[in-house]
């Protein structure tokens, strides 16, 4: 408001400065223009001051809080990294897990596959060939198995974490871009 005034009062003292310096030729009529341009120099001083005074606020709330919600924004963007980094963390830790308990059963599969083996061999000739094949399609049966167990937890904490991120990310024109693509790709394969 100091600042309002005292370009106000600069205005008004530069033109009284350049009415003085016309060397008062014109008379009275040249005072009239005076006067009446001072009033319009002070309504529009007053105009001013009030239009700064009642949007000042506003303006600075304005520009401020779209500060914060960009601030906020890029704060809530780091957080879900964060989680999902968490999250895909915990993922790979099931799938090293799961990875070595199908190594332990694998090995523990192929010793009793070798142990029958050796012991059908005792037994007989024919016999020990057919048992051979019977666990030997064990082992890939429980491989399988094991495999197939793993590729199911796989896929549900996939479709799990994939689900919760396009919940929050993909918009209705994203759906139907997708469910586009996804058609298209059937009918290729098809």
């Amino acid at each position: 408001m100091k600042r309002l005034c005292m370009v106000v009062f600069i205005l008004l003292l530069t033109s009284a400065l350049a009415y003085a310096s016309g060397g008062g030729e014109g008379g009275a009529h040249d005072s009239h223009k005076i006067i009446d341009f001072g009033w319009r120099v002070l309504s529009f001083a007053i105009l001013a001051g009030i239009l700064y005074k009642l949007t000042a606020k506003g303006i600075k709330g304005f520009f401020v809080g779209n500060r914060q919600a960009i601030v906020d924004s890029l704060k809530e963007a780091e957080a879900a990294r964060d989680e999902a980094e968490q999250k895909l963390k915990e993922c790979t830790d099931r799938v090293d897990k799961a990875s070595a308990e199908i190594q332990g059963i694998v090995e523990m599969i192929k010793a009793q596959g070798l142990a029958e083996k050796e012991k059908i061999i005792e037994d007989a000739g024919k016999s020990a060939e057919k048992m051979k094949e019977d666990s030997k399609a064990r082992i890939d049966q429980e491989f399988k198995k094991a495999v197939d167990q793993l590729r199911l937890e796989a896929t549900e904490l996939s479709v799990q974490m994939a689900e919760e991120i396009l919940k929050k990310n993909v918009t209705k024109d994203d759906h139907e871009v997708m469910v586009k693509d996804f058609i298209d790709r059937m009918v290729s394969q098809n």
